[in-house]
């Protein structure tokens, strides 16, 4: 027997107890009531005979369980609002769109745009989260991932919007009081910034001389876990900094950090792209923020000069 209108009301409310963290926040987004809320995610676990939360006094914790039962739940939502969209073509694109960005990419660029974006469907509901570390798009339910990388997240496509290089910067007062560098071999009596990704991995420092490639493996003297931190402590004159060029870029125009061995620098190079799942009867309300955001990405003169190498 389908007992699916007996767990429908059930994984409904996990999903959005998973999305705000609350039964109270839940029962907001729902337009119920917290008791009603935590009433059919325990007769949800009562039906599957699992523990989908952790509840403590103050906060609830999905069990691995509940990790795997939402994931699923919240692809069967997303089902249903497109089947909803595609039996209305042609109506405004509506709904909400959640959307994963690095933090500095989003602000600069991907903030601005939706702000447009909204100007022209208000009936858009857009949630941005930014953040450094790995998203699992699916998993952890967004529409839309804005990240810079080689390949797509397995299950998505990629529309590219520009690529990023690093650079090396350093501030005038540094340079002044540290001396000028005039090789890549100098760089071992300077102090260097360096940024280990959320992968922990550190990128290389990497030079090209007479047709010759060298690495200077030496650890930086300052090591930070934000690119936005590398560019404040460049700017506080601790150091040669290696960013990517659009952290950097404000403060290279106003000449508050100035471009170091721009020559002989091997710059790494970063695709950046717009990811969505690749499923047919991509819902329009994701798939007009979609094209939208690459659109205007791609049409953003400081980052079309970006994608030229500055």
């Amino acid at each position: 027997m389908d007992h699916l209108h007996k767990h429908w009301p059930g994984f409904l409310a996990a999903v959005r107890t998973a999305d705000a963290g609350s039964f109270s926040g839940a029962a907001r987004l729902l337009g119920l009531t917290p008791a009603a809320v935590g009433k059919s995610v325990a007769a949800l676990e009562a039906q599957l005979g699992v523990r989908l939360f952790n509840r403590t006094t103050r906060q609830l914790r999905l069990t691995d369980e509940g990790v795997r039962v939402v994931a699923h739940a919240r692809s069967a939502l997303n089902a249903l609002n497109q089947a909803g969209d595609v039996a209305t073509p042609n109506k405004a694109a509506s709904g909400e769109v959640r959307i994963s960005s690095a933090v500095g990419f989003g602000r600069r660029f991907v903030l601005p745009a939706l702000a447009r974006i909204q100007d022209l469907h208000p009936q858009l509901r857009i949630e941005l989260v930014l953040s450094d570390q790995s998203a699992d798009l699916v998993k952890d339910g967004f529409d839309i991932g804005i990240r810079g990388g080689s390949a797509p997240p397995e299950g998505m496509v990629a529309q590219r919007v520009c690529r990023v290089p690093t650079r090396l910067v350093a501030s005038p007062a540094y340079l002044k009081a540290a001396g000028p560098v005039a090789d890549w071999t100098d760089l071992a009596q300077h102090r260097r910034i360096g940024v280990r990704l959320t992968s922990g991995r550190a990128l290389p420092w990497s030079f090209r001389k007479g047709g010759h490639t060298h690495t200077l493996d030496q650890p930086a003297q300052l090591t930070l876990s934000a690119p936005e931190l590398v560019v404040d402590a460049a700017l506080l004159h601790q150091g040669i900094a290696q960013v990517a060029l659009h952290h950097a870029w404000e403060a290279l125009q106003t000449k508050a950090l100035h471009l170091v061995l721009p020559q002989q620098h091997l710059a790494t190079v970063v695709p950046v792209a717009v990811f969505y799942p690749h499923r047919s009867g991509l819902a329009p309300r994701v798939r007009t923020v979609v094209d939208a955001l690459v659109k205007l990405l791609r049409q953003d003169a400081v980052l079309a000069r970006i994608d030229k190498g500055g």
